[in-house]
């Protein structure tokens, strides 16, 4: 295809719906907690329905990787994948299976990560592995932020499949990784040969340290989840130190003229953990209520998208690869037909929505959920719920008596999808960091 985009996509980890500015997050005492991703709001295109296709870190990413519902790999299971699979050869991203980078590179694209896999470890699994030409990053799922440490105190930081130690902030370290591959890729790009760069933050992700907080990671090199520190204002601090790399990241392309014809795509793995603010929404990261699964989604192409968009379309993270493909004239591995639907009409026309059913499901608490028009229907601990999402995006108000036939109708739909899945294997994993004995329940 000619003409091809450069693309960007940017994923947080553990963000909150409502922890950006331009999603109505409140202000910190610093000041704007997210100016430049505001900026790309203000002058891309603003989702305001977009959900991640799971509440928790590497089912998402399976998804992400595939443009399919993760639970049809065994790994995306694991809820989520831990440091304790380090050798196993059965969870992680299948490398015979097609990826978003696997295609692009093999339709002329160059491809890296910058920043957290969490799908697997070498030798079985691993970026290099599933398309990725370069990579730079933590295999695992949460590194303290200045010793690259994983939970079992092993150090997570690689070079392709070389372990290396490098000194400095991990947020500060990916983004100047990726503003070197763009720098370093720039040439080819005006050459006609586009790049594809994912940037993987692992901001705000637990530990909570700032760049000015390296004395604590001694503190917490032995329970990285810090169930003893942390507060509001550090973590806003934390996103807007990622902020900021987006900033220089931004700046990058505009200074190399690639910014017009760049599509930039940013959101979050899940929803928000113990310091996010997911307003209106109740619930975060691990649960199926609305806080856990609607994200933030933002997008910024300026040769195909025009400023100050908002767009109401129903979406998951897959929906985001299947239009990353769309947009590079890609097709799919047709051993592999894509879950994900593409966005692309809706980058050019907000207004123009379509019907767009979604499905979860999870082993913890059994749930499951389904989002379809305006309605959801929700099951947590064996009690079945029906929401009018946009009337009530909190989930108070439950209408599976009134709405009986709805409700009906919804289970049924649900239970037919499941059906096309795999079952969730009896020994699939669920790793919580922390319980009611650690914190009240939300």
């Amino acid at each position: 295809m000619r003409n091809q985009p450069n693309i960007v996509f940017i994923v947080a980890d553990d963000l909150g719906f409502a922890d950006l500015g331009c999603y109505a997050g409140r202000p910190a005492g610093f000041g704007e907690v997210s100016p430049v991703l505001d900026g790309l709001a203000a002058k891309g295109l603003k989702f305001t329905q977009g959900y991640s296709n799971a509440p928790v870190c590497s089912p998402t990413r399976f998804a992400l990787m595939t443009a399919r519902y993760q639970y049809r790999l065994r790994g995306a299971a694991e809820e989520p994948i831990n440091s304790k699979s380090r050798g196993s050869t059965t969870l992680g991203l299948p490398p015979d299976h097609p990826t978003l980078p696997s295609l692009l590179r093999d339709n002329g694209y160059h491809t890296a990560l910058m920043g957290k896999w969490h799908l697997g470890y070498p030798p079985a699994f691993g970026p290099l592995r599933s398309g990725y030409e370069e990579f730079f990053g933590p295999m695992s799922g949460g590194v303290d932020y200045f010793t690259h440490c994983a939970f079992n105190g092993t150090h997570d930081l690689w070079f392709g499949e070389a372990e290396r130690a490098e000194e400095g902030y991990l947020t500060d370290l990916i983004s100047d990784r990726s503003v070197d591959y763009i720098q370093r890729m720039a040439a080819d790009a005006h050459a006609g040969k586009p790049f594809f760069l994912s940037v993987h933050y692992t901001a705000p992700h637990w530990p909570w340290e700032t760049r000015e907080d390296e004395a604590l990671a001694q503190e917490i090199k032995h329970n990285l989840f810090h169930l003893h520190g942390g507060n509001i204002h550090t973590y806003q601090r934390m996103i807007h130190q990622m902020d900021e790399g987006i900033g220089k990241i931004m700046h990058t392309l505009e200074a190399l003229s690639l910014s017009e014809n760049t599509l930039v795509v940013f959101t979050s793995d899940n929803g928000g953990e113990r310091f996010s603010d997911n307003w209106p929404l109740v619930g975060g990261k691990m649960d199926l209520t609305e806080g856990g699964i609607r994200v933030p989604w933002i997008a910024h192409w300026p040769a195909r998208i025009t400023a100050g968009g908002v767009s109401s379309q129903a979406c998951l993270t897959m929906d985001w690869s299947a239009t990353l493909l769309a947009a590079a004239g890609v097709q799919a591995d047709p051993r592999y037909p894509l879950d994900g639907v593409s966005l692309l009409a809706v980058l050019e026309n907000p207004a123009d929505t379509f019907s767009r059913p979604m499905f979860w499901r999870m082993k913890h608490r059994g749930q499951r959920a389904m989002r379809e028009g305006d309605w959801k229907y929700l099951r947590v601990d064996g009690n079945d719920y029906l929401f009018n999402i946009p009337g009530d995006a909190r989930e108070r108000a439950n209408l599976a008596t009134i709405h009986s036939d709805k409700l009906k109708h919804m289970r049924e739909t649900w239970e037919a999808w499941e059906a096309t899945m795999p079952p969730i294997p009896a020994d699939a994993t669920v790793s919580l960091g922390y319980s009611v004995k650690d914190m009240p329940q939300r």
